[in-house]
Protein backbone atom coordinates (compact mmCIF):
# COMPACT_ATOMS: atom_id res chain seq x y z
CA UNK A 1 0.00 0.00 0.00
CA UNK A 2 1.38 3.40 -0.97
CA UNK A 3 0.57 6.47 1.07
CA UNK A 4 1.87 9.99 0.70
CA UNK A 5 1.83 12.75 3.30
CA UNK A 6 -0.81 15.44 2.78
CA UNK A 7 0.31 18.17 0.41
CA UNK A 8 0.62 21.69 1.81
CA UNK A 9 1.14 24.99 0.07
CA UNK A 10 3.94 25.97 2.43
CA UNK A 11 6.15 24.69 5.18
CA UNK A 12 4.29 26.46 7.97
CA UNK A 13 2.51 24.21 10.48
CA UNK A 14 -1.25 24.26 10.81
CA UNK A 15 -2.58 25.58 14.15
CA UNK A 16 -6.02 24.83 15.56
CA UNK A 17 -7.22 25.93 19.00
CA UNK A 18 -8.71 23.02 20.94
CA UNK A 19 -12.48 22.84 21.31
CA UNK A 20 -14.32 23.07 24.63
CA UNK A 21 -14.48 19.33 25.27
CA UNK A 22 -10.88 18.92 24.12
CA UNK A 23 -9.89 21.73 26.50
CA UNK A 24 -11.44 19.80 29.40
CA UNK A 25 -9.18 16.87 28.58
CA UNK A 26 -6.15 19.14 28.17
CA UNK A 27 -6.79 20.34 31.72
CA UNK A 28 -7.50 16.84 33.04
CA UNK A 29 -4.54 14.96 31.58
CA UNK A 30 -1.81 16.79 33.56
CA UNK A 31 -3.55 15.59 36.73
CA UNK A 32 -3.67 11.99 35.53
CA UNK A 33 -7.02 11.44 33.78
CA UNK A 34 -7.11 10.93 30.05
CA UNK A 35 -4.00 8.98 29.06
CA UNK A 36 -5.30 6.45 26.54
CA UNK A 37 -3.28 3.26 26.19
CA UNK A 38 -3.62 0.40 23.74
CA UNK A 39 -1.41 -2.52 24.81
CA UNK A 40 -0.79 -5.69 22.78
CA UNK A 41 0.75 -8.88 24.17
CA UNK A 42 2.76 -10.68 21.46
CA UNK A 43 4.24 -14.18 21.48
CA UNK A 44 6.25 -13.63 18.29
CA UNK A 45 9.10 -11.11 17.92
CA UNK A 46 7.72 -8.08 16.08
CA UNK A 47 9.36 -6.90 12.88
CA UNK A 48 10.60 -3.49 14.10
CA UNK A 49 11.11 -1.86 10.66
CA UNK A 50 7.68 -3.10 9.55
CA UNK A 51 6.11 -1.84 12.78
CA UNK A 52 7.83 1.53 12.40
CA UNK A 53 6.58 1.80 8.82
CA UNK A 54 3.05 0.88 9.94
CA UNK A 55 3.06 3.72 12.48
CA UNK A 56 4.30 6.12 9.80
CA UNK A 57 1.36 5.15 7.59
CA UNK A 58 -1.06 5.62 10.48
CA UNK A 59 0.29 9.11 11.04
CA UNK A 60 -0.11 10.00 7.37
CA UNK A 61 -3.71 8.77 7.47
CA UNK A 62 -4.46 10.60 10.73
CA UNK A 63 -2.50 13.89 10.94
CA UNK A 64 -3.50 14.41 14.58
CA UNK A 65 -1.10 11.56 15.40
CA UNK A 66 1.89 13.61 14.34
CA UNK A 67 0.58 16.84 15.84
CA UNK A 68 1.79 18.32 19.10
CA UNK A 69 0.07 20.14 21.95
CA UNK A 70 0.99 23.77 22.58
CA UNK A 71 0.20 25.60 25.82
CA UNK A 72 -0.09 29.41 25.93
CA UNK A 73 0.33 30.58 29.56
CA UNK A 74 -0.88 34.11 28.83
CA UNK A 75 -4.36 32.88 27.93
CA UNK A 76 -4.19 29.43 29.58
CA UNK A 77 -5.20 28.00 26.22
CA UNK A 78 -4.12 24.95 24.23
CA UNK A 79 -3.69 24.42 20.49
CA UNK A 80 -2.85 21.54 18.19
CA UNK A 81 0.22 22.21 16.06
CA UNK A 82 0.42 20.07 12.91
CA UNK A 83 3.58 20.24 10.79
CA UNK A 84 3.35 19.76 7.00
CA UNK A 85 4.62 16.16 7.24
CA UNK A 86 5.15 13.56 9.99
CA UNK A 87 8.22 13.90 12.18
CA UNK A 88 10.93 11.65 10.66
CA UNK A 89 12.46 11.34 14.15
CA UNK A 90 9.39 9.57 15.56
CA UNK A 91 10.59 6.22 16.85
CA UNK A 92 9.33 3.30 18.89
CA UNK A 93 10.85 3.52 22.37
CA UNK A 94 12.48 0.13 23.12
CA UNK A 95 12.76 -1.54 26.53
CA UNK A 96 15.06 -4.56 26.68
CA UNK A 97 14.75 -7.41 29.19
CA UNK A 98 16.67 -5.56 31.89
CA UNK A 99 14.78 -2.27 31.51
CA UNK A 100 11.45 -4.09 31.50
CA UNK A 101 12.42 -6.10 34.59
CA UNK A 102 13.13 -2.87 36.48
CA UNK A 103 9.61 -1.64 35.68
CA UNK A 104 8.04 -4.93 36.75
CA UNK A 105 9.91 -4.90 40.07
CA UNK A 106 7.95 -1.84 41.18
CA UNK A 107 4.95 -4.05 41.95
CA UNK A 108 5.68 -7.50 43.40
CA UNK A 109 2.06 -8.71 43.46
CA UNK A 110 2.31 -12.26 42.06
CA UNK A 111 -1.34 -12.26 40.96
CA UNK A 112 -0.76 -9.42 38.48
CA UNK A 113 0.66 -10.41 35.10
CA UNK A 114 3.62 -8.57 33.54
CA UNK A 115 1.29 -7.55 30.70
CA UNK A 116 -1.05 -5.77 33.12
CA UNK A 117 1.84 -4.15 35.00
CA UNK A 118 3.19 -2.70 31.76
CA UNK A 119 -0.28 -1.44 30.84
CA UNK A 120 -0.46 0.32 34.20
CA UNK A 121 3.07 1.71 33.74
CA UNK A 122 2.02 3.20 30.40
CA UNK A 123 -1.13 4.79 31.87
CA UNK A 124 1.00 6.44 34.54
CA UNK A 125 3.68 7.72 32.17
CA UNK A 126 2.60 11.31 31.65
CA UNK A 127 4.57 13.52 29.23
CA UNK A 128 1.78 16.11 29.53
CA UNK A 129 2.05 16.49 33.33
CA UNK A 130 3.68 19.93 33.33
CA UNK A 131 2.58 22.01 30.32
CA UNK A 132 5.64 23.94 29.13
CA UNK A 133 5.01 26.91 26.81
CA UNK A 134 8.58 26.65 25.50
CA UNK A 135 8.28 23.02 24.40
CA UNK A 136 5.33 21.51 22.52
CA UNK A 137 4.58 17.88 23.39
CA UNK A 138 3.54 15.13 21.01
CA UNK A 139 0.13 13.51 21.29
CA UNK A 140 1.17 9.99 20.25
CA UNK A 141 3.86 7.66 21.62
CA UNK A 142 4.85 4.04 20.96
CA UNK A 143 6.86 1.65 23.15
CA UNK A 144 8.00 -1.95 22.85
CA UNK A 145 8.82 -4.04 25.94
CA UNK A 146 10.69 -7.33 25.91
CA UNK A 147 9.04 -9.13 28.82
CA UNK A 148 10.65 -12.53 28.37
CA UNK A 149 12.51 -14.27 25.58
CA UNK A 150 9.19 -15.23 24.02
CA UNK A 151 6.87 -12.38 25.08
CA UNK A 152 6.69 -8.74 24.03
CA UNK A 153 4.28 -5.90 24.86
CA UNK A 154 3.71 -3.21 22.26
CA UNK A 155 1.96 -0.12 23.60
CA UNK A 156 0.48 3.00 22.02
CA UNK A 157 -0.09 5.96 24.34
CA UNK A 158 -2.28 8.83 23.13
CA UNK A 159 -3.71 12.01 24.64
CA UNK A 160 -7.43 11.34 25.16
CA UNK A 161 -8.43 14.72 23.71
CA UNK A 162 -7.59 13.24 20.30
CA UNK A 163 -8.35 9.56 20.90
CA UNK A 164 -11.59 8.20 22.34
CA UNK A 165 -12.44 4.48 22.46
CA UNK A 166 -13.61 4.08 18.83
CA UNK A 167 -10.44 5.88 17.75
CA UNK A 168 -8.32 3.37 19.67
CA UNK A 169 -10.25 0.46 18.15
CA UNK A 170 -9.79 1.90 14.63
CA UNK A 171 -6.06 2.33 15.23
CA UNK A 172 -5.81 -1.25 16.48
CA UNK A 173 -7.52 -2.69 13.41
CA UNK A 174 -5.45 -0.60 11.03
CA UNK A 175 -2.22 -1.39 12.87
CA UNK A 176 -2.82 -5.16 12.93
CA UNK A 177 -3.45 -5.16 9.19
CA UNK A 178 -0.38 -3.07 8.43
CA UNK A 179 1.78 -5.33 10.62
CA UNK A 180 0.91 -8.16 8.22
CA UNK A 181 1.28 -6.08 5.07
CA UNK A 182 -2.43 -6.45 4.30
CA UNK A 183 -4.18 -3.92 2.08
CA UNK A 184 -6.10 -1.86 4.62
CA UNK A 185 -8.78 0.77 4.27
CA UNK A 186 -7.16 3.41 6.44
CA UNK A 187 -8.63 6.64 7.71
CA UNK A 188 -8.41 9.55 5.31
CA UNK A 189 -8.34 12.70 7.40
CA UNK A 190 -6.26 15.19 5.43
CA UNK A 191 -6.07 17.65 8.32
CA UNK A 192 -6.84 17.88 12.00
CA UNK A 193 -10.63 17.78 12.23
CA UNK A 194 -12.87 20.14 14.15
CA UNK A 195 -13.88 19.47 17.74
CA UNK A 196 -17.21 17.87 18.57
CA UNK A 197 -18.92 21.19 19.41
CA UNK A 198 -18.43 22.37 15.83
CA UNK A 199 -20.22 19.28 14.51
CA UNK A 200 -23.35 19.24 16.70
CA UNK A 201 -26.48 19.54 14.51
CA UNK A 202 -27.95 23.03 14.55
CA UNK A 203 -30.07 23.80 17.59
CA UNK A 204 -29.48 20.52 19.45
CA UNK A 205 -27.09 22.04 22.00
CA UNK A 206 -29.33 25.03 22.72
CA UNK A 207 -30.57 25.55 26.24
CA UNK A 208 -32.30 28.62 27.72
CA UNK A 209 -30.15 30.62 30.13
CA UNK A 210 -32.33 29.92 33.16
CA UNK A 211 -32.58 26.22 32.34
CA UNK A 212 -28.80 26.05 32.18
CA UNK A 213 -28.56 27.73 35.57
CA UNK A 214 -31.09 25.34 37.12
CA UNK A 215 -29.30 22.30 35.68
CA UNK A 216 -25.91 23.52 36.89
CA UNK A 217 -27.35 24.03 40.37
CA UNK A 218 -28.95 20.60 40.25
CA UNK A 219 -25.71 18.90 39.27
CA UNK A 220 -23.84 20.75 42.01
CA UNK A 221 -26.35 20.01 44.79
CA UNK A 222 -26.73 16.38 43.76
CA UNK A 223 -22.96 15.92 43.88
CA UNK A 224 -22.99 16.84 47.57
CA UNK A 225 -25.44 14.01 48.30
CA UNK A 226 -23.66 11.29 46.33
CA UNK A 227 -22.34 8.18 48.01
CA UNK A 228 -18.96 6.75 47.09
CA UNK A 229 -16.90 3.66 47.64
CA UNK A 230 -14.88 4.00 50.83
CA UNK A 231 -11.67 5.93 50.27
CA UNK A 232 -8.54 4.18 51.57
CA UNK A 233 -5.89 6.90 51.14
CA UNK A 234 -6.82 10.43 50.13
CA UNK A 235 -3.37 11.97 50.65
CA UNK A 236 -0.81 9.90 48.73
CA UNK A 237 0.11 10.50 45.11
CA UNK A 238 -2.28 8.66 42.83
CA UNK A 239 -1.82 6.39 39.86
CA UNK A 240 -4.23 4.35 37.74
CA UNK A 241 -4.51 0.62 38.15
CA UNK A 242 -6.61 -2.06 36.48
CA UNK A 243 -8.67 -5.07 37.47
CA UNK A 244 -10.38 -7.24 34.86
CA UNK A 245 -13.93 -8.56 34.95
CA UNK A 246 -14.39 -11.56 32.67
CA UNK A 247 -17.27 -13.86 31.79
CA UNK A 248 -17.03 -17.02 29.71
CA UNK A 249 -18.86 -17.44 26.39
CA UNK A 250 -21.89 -19.21 27.89
CA UNK A 251 -22.32 -16.57 30.62
CA UNK A 252 -21.85 -13.76 28.11
CA UNK A 253 -24.43 -15.23 25.73
CA UNK A 254 -26.97 -15.50 28.55
CA UNK A 255 -26.48 -11.95 29.75
CA UNK A 256 -26.76 -10.58 26.21
CA UNK A 257 -29.91 -12.65 25.63
CA UNK A 258 -31.41 -11.28 28.85
CA UNK A 259 -30.56 -7.74 27.76
CA UNK A 260 -32.19 -8.30 24.38
CA UNK A 261 -35.35 -9.74 25.92
CA UNK A 262 -35.68 -6.63 28.11
CA UNK A 263 -34.68 -4.21 25.34
CA UNK A 264 -31.77 -2.77 27.30
CA UNK A 265 -28.05 -2.58 26.62
CA UNK A 266 -25.17 -4.12 28.53
CA UNK A 267 -24.18 -0.70 29.93
CA UNK A 268 -27.33 -0.74 32.09
CA UNK A 269 -26.39 -4.10 33.60
CA UNK A 270 -22.78 -3.10 34.30
CA UNK A 271 -23.92 0.15 35.89
CA UNK A 272 -26.54 -1.58 38.04
CA UNK A 273 -24.10 -4.29 39.14
CA UNK A 274 -21.67 -1.56 40.21
CA UNK A 275 -24.35 0.21 42.26
CA UNK A 276 -25.42 -3.01 44.01
CA UNK A 277 -21.83 -4.07 44.68
CA UNK A 278 -20.92 -0.69 46.13
CA UNK A 279 -23.91 -0.55 48.43
CA UNK A 280 -23.40 -4.10 49.65
CA UNK A 281 -19.80 -3.25 50.60
CA UNK A 282 -21.11 -0.76 53.19
CA UNK A 283 -22.79 -3.29 55.46
CA UNK A 284 -25.74 -0.96 56.13
CA UNK A 285 -29.42 -1.87 56.74
CA UNK A 286 -31.46 -2.84 53.69
CA UNK A 287 -33.96 -0.02 54.19
CA UNK A 288 -31.26 2.66 54.09
CA UNK A 289 -31.02 4.39 50.70
CA UNK A 290 -27.85 5.66 49.07
CA UNK A 291 -27.55 7.94 46.04
CA UNK A 292 -24.99 7.09 43.37
CA UNK A 293 -24.00 8.63 40.04
CA UNK A 294 -23.40 6.75 36.81
CA UNK A 295 -21.81 8.42 33.79
CA UNK A 296 -22.65 6.90 30.40
CA UNK A 297 -20.42 7.82 27.45
CA UNK A 298 -22.04 8.19 24.03
CA UNK A 299 -20.18 7.93 20.72
CA UNK A 300 -21.73 10.79 18.74
CA UNK A 301 -20.08 10.18 15.35
CA UNK A 302 -23.25 8.85 13.68
CA UNK A 303 -25.39 11.78 14.87
CA UNK A 304 -23.05 14.67 14.06
CA UNK A 305 -23.20 17.05 11.12
CA UNK A 306 -21.38 15.94 9.08
CA UNK A 307 -21.64 12.28 10.08
CA UNK A 308 -18.21 10.82 10.90
CA UNK A 309 -17.08 7.26 10.29
CA UNK A 310 -15.99 4.95 13.09
CA UNK A 311 -12.44 5.29 11.75
CA UNK A 312 -12.38 9.03 12.28
CA UNK A 313 -9.74 9.76 14.91
CA UNK A 314 -10.52 12.31 17.61
CA UNK A 315 -12.67 12.72 20.70
CA UNK A 316 -16.34 12.58 19.71
CA UNK A 317 -17.95 11.26 22.88
CA UNK A 318 -20.36 13.07 25.13
CA UNK A 319 -21.38 12.16 28.67
CA UNK A 320 -24.74 11.74 30.35
CA UNK A 321 -24.77 11.77 34.16
CA UNK A 322 -27.66 10.18 36.01
CA UNK A 323 -28.15 9.63 39.74
CA UNK A 324 -29.91 6.64 41.28
CA UNK A 325 -31.23 5.89 44.76
CA UNK A 326 -30.37 2.33 45.77
CA UNK A 327 -31.50 0.30 48.78
CA UNK A 328 -30.65 -3.20 49.94
CA UNK A 329 -32.08 -6.23 48.20
CA UNK A 330 -32.32 -4.56 44.77
CA UNK A 331 -33.01 -6.95 41.87
CA UNK A 332 -30.27 -6.66 39.23
CA UNK A 333 -32.60 -6.53 36.24
CA UNK A 334 -35.07 -4.09 37.80
CA UNK A 335 -32.21 -1.72 38.64
CA UNK A 336 -30.58 -2.26 35.23
CA UNK A 337 -33.82 -1.24 33.54
CA UNK A 338 -34.00 1.90 35.71
CA UNK A 339 -30.38 2.78 34.96
CA UNK A 340 -30.78 2.23 31.24
CA UNK A 341 -34.19 3.92 30.97
CA UNK A 342 -32.96 7.06 32.72
CA UNK A 343 -30.05 7.18 30.27
CA UNK A 344 -32.30 6.67 27.23
CA UNK A 345 -34.70 9.37 28.41
CA UNK A 346 -31.84 11.82 28.88
CA UNK A 347 -30.47 11.01 25.44
CA UNK A 348 -33.94 11.38 23.89
CA UNK A 349 -34.04 14.86 25.39
CA UNK A 350 -30.68 15.64 23.72
CA UNK A 351 -28.91 16.05 27.05
CA UNK A 352 -25.77 14.50 25.58
CA UNK A 353 -25.55 17.73 23.54
CA UNK A 354 -27.38 20.32 25.66
CA UNK A 355 -25.54 19.42 28.89
CA UNK A 356 -22.11 19.06 27.29
CA UNK A 357 -20.96 22.56 28.21
CA UNK A 358 -22.31 22.19 31.77
CA UNK A 359 -20.47 18.94 32.46
CA UNK A 360 -17.26 20.25 30.90
CA UNK A 361 -17.49 23.35 33.11
CA UNK A 362 -18.08 21.28 36.27
CA UNK A 363 -15.23 18.94 35.36
CA UNK A 364 -12.84 21.88 35.04
CA UNK A 365 -14.14 23.38 38.31
CA UNK A 366 -13.44 20.11 40.11
CA UNK A 367 -9.91 20.06 38.66
CA UNK A 368 -9.26 23.60 39.86
CA UNK A 369 -10.97 23.06 43.24
CA UNK A 370 -10.57 19.45 44.44
CA UNK A 371 -12.06 20.46 47.79
CA UNK A 372 -15.46 20.73 46.11
CA UNK A 373 -15.50 16.92 45.87
CA UNK A 374 -15.82 14.50 48.84
CA UNK A 375 -12.52 14.28 50.74
CA UNK A 376 -10.86 16.16 47.89
CA UNK A 377 -11.03 12.87 45.98
CA UNK A 378 -11.98 14.39 42.60
CA UNK A 379 -14.56 11.61 42.21
CA UNK A 380 -17.45 12.69 40.01
CA UNK A 381 -19.37 9.39 39.89
CA UNK A 382 -19.21 5.83 41.12
CA UNK A 383 -18.72 4.26 37.70
CA UNK A 384 -18.54 5.27 34.06
CA UNK A 385 -19.74 2.96 31.30
CA UNK A 386 -20.00 3.13 27.51
CA UNK A 387 -23.38 3.02 25.80
CA UNK A 388 -22.16 0.40 23.32
CA UNK A 389 -19.85 -2.52 23.97
CA UNK A 390 -16.92 -3.10 21.61
CA UNK A 391 -16.95 -6.37 19.63
CA UNK A 392 -13.74 -8.11 18.58
CA UNK A 393 -13.21 -11.53 17.02
CA UNK A 394 -9.86 -13.18 16.48
CA UNK A 395 -8.76 -13.99 12.95
CA UNK A 396 -5.74 -15.34 11.13
CA UNK A 397 -4.04 -11.96 11.39
CA UNK A 398 -4.01 -12.25 15.18
CA UNK A 399 -2.43 -15.69 14.95
CA UNK A 400 0.16 -14.71 12.37
CA UNK A 401 1.59 -11.90 14.47
CA UNK A 402 1.25 -13.86 17.73
CA UNK A 403 -1.35 -11.59 19.33
CA UNK A 404 -2.17 -13.25 22.66
CA UNK A 405 -4.08 -10.48 24.42
CA UNK A 406 -4.80 -6.76 24.22
CA UNK A 407 -6.35 -4.10 26.41
CA UNK A 408 -7.45 -0.58 25.55
CA UNK A 409 -8.33 1.85 28.34
CA UNK A 410 -7.50 5.25 29.81
CA UNK A 411 -6.24 6.59 33.13
CA UNK A 412 -8.60 8.02 35.79
CA UNK A 413 -6.43 9.00 38.76
CA UNK A 414 -7.13 12.69 38.33
CA UNK A 415 -10.76 13.77 38.03
CA UNK A 416 -13.25 11.00 37.25
CA UNK A 417 -15.18 7.97 38.50
CA UNK A 418 -14.09 5.48 41.12
CA UNK A 419 -14.13 2.91 38.32
CA UNK A 420 -14.14 3.39 34.55
CA UNK A 421 -15.36 0.26 32.76
CA UNK A 422 -13.97 -0.43 29.27
CA UNK A 423 -15.98 -3.41 28.04
CA UNK A 424 -15.21 -5.66 25.07
CA UNK A 425 -16.81 -8.86 23.84
CA UNK A 426 -13.88 -10.82 22.48
CA UNK A 427 -14.59 -14.10 20.72
CA UNK A 428 -17.96 -14.18 22.46
CA UNK A 429 -16.56 -13.56 25.96
CA UNK A 430 -17.07 -10.38 27.98
CA UNK A 431 -13.78 -8.80 29.05
CA UNK A 432 -13.89 -5.54 31.01
CA UNK A 433 -10.81 -3.50 31.87
CA UNK A 434 -11.86 -1.67 35.03
CA UNK A 435 -9.60 1.30 35.77
CA UNK A 436 -9.48 2.94 39.20
CA UNK A 437 -7.39 5.49 41.17
CA UNK A 438 -4.82 3.97 43.55
CA UNK A 439 -4.30 4.29 46.53
CA UNK A 440 -7.54 6.26 46.85
CA UNK A 441 -8.94 2.76 46.40
CA UNK A 442 -6.74 -0.26 47.14
CA UNK A 443 -6.11 -3.11 44.72
CA UNK A 444 -7.68 -5.57 47.19
CA UNK A 445 -10.75 -3.36 47.61
CA UNK A 446 -11.33 -3.04 43.88
CA UNK A 447 -10.74 -6.73 43.24
CA UNK A 448 -13.43 -7.47 45.82
CA UNK A 449 -15.68 -4.84 44.22
CA UNK A 450 -15.33 -6.41 40.76
CA UNK A 451 -15.73 -9.92 42.17
CA UNK A 452 -18.99 -8.77 43.79
CA UNK A 453 -20.15 -7.19 40.52
CA UNK A 454 -19.50 -10.50 38.76
CA UNK A 455 -21.36 -12.42 41.48
CA UNK A 456 -24.36 -10.07 41.18
CA UNK A 457 -24.41 -10.51 37.39
CA UNK A 458 -24.14 -14.29 37.52
CA UNK A 459 -26.77 -14.54 40.28
CA UNK A 460 -29.06 -12.52 38.03
CA UNK A 461 -28.76 -15.18 35.34
CA UNK A 462 -30.15 -17.97 37.49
Amino acid sequence: MSLSPPQTNGAEPEIRPVGTTELSWCKAVPGGTGITVLALLLSKPPDIPLLQNALHKLQISHPILYSSLHFDPTSSSFSYITPPTPNPQFQILPFDLQSTAQILQKDQNPSITPFQLILEHEMNTNPWQNPDPSSDVGLFFASLYNVENHLWVFALRVHTSVCDRPSAVALLKELLGLMQGVEMELGNEMEVSLGIEECIPSGEANKPFWARGVDMLGYSLNSLRLSNLDFKDTESTRVSRVVRLRLNAEETARILSSCESRDIKLCGVLGAAGLIASRSSKGIPDDQWEKYAVVTLVDCRSILDPVLSSQHIGFYHSAILNTHDVKGGENLWDLAERVYTSFVNAKSNKKHFSDMADLNFLMCKAIDNPGLTPSGSLRTSLVSVFEDVMIDNSDKLHQEIGLEDFIGCASVHGVGPSMAIFDTIRDGELDCACVYPFPLHSREQMQEFVDEMKRVILDGLI
